[in-house]
């Protein structure tokens, strides 16, 4: 598992964690029934607490990306990736409807918005 912790992100470690797992569950490189690293394993990998870790999994496991057996581990979920796909596609529309007020109301218009959304998707800025 290829996880790229920023310390100089202002994204909480345990965030940078589980979305990037949502990612590798939404896209089909983790698949239901696949195991994930143990905590101390990831935590070991990652070189940081077990804490972090622990917290990752839990919001992944409250979110449904993820069970968790007593002894045995922890999971990806059985879940319709479809819908997992639909439901952060909806967040996105959200956030894109509060970025296009905000910009329409500080008078940004619409190539100067596509612009800018172009450059931050390619880490550009």
């Amino acid at each position: 598992m290829n996880i790229i912790i920023s310390n100089s992100s202002g994204e909480p470690i345990y965030e940078q964690i589980v979305n990037q797992m949502k990612s590798m569950i939404i896209q089909g490189e983790l698949k239901e029934g696949d195991a994930l690293p143990s905590l101390r394993m990831l935590a070991r990998d990652l070189r940081i607490s077990v804490i972090t870790t622990k917290r990752a999994y839990e919001e992944l496991e409250r979110e449904g990306f993820v069970v968790s057996v007593a002894g045995k581990g922890s999971f990806v979920a059985q879940k319709n990736t479809d819908l997992l796909r639909e439901q952060q596609y909806k967040k996105i529309e959200e956030q894109i409807t509060q970025l296009t007020d905000l910009a329409y109301m500080c008078g940004v218009s619409c190539d100067e918005l596509v612009e800018l959304i172009k450059m931050m998707y390619k880490g550009e800025m």
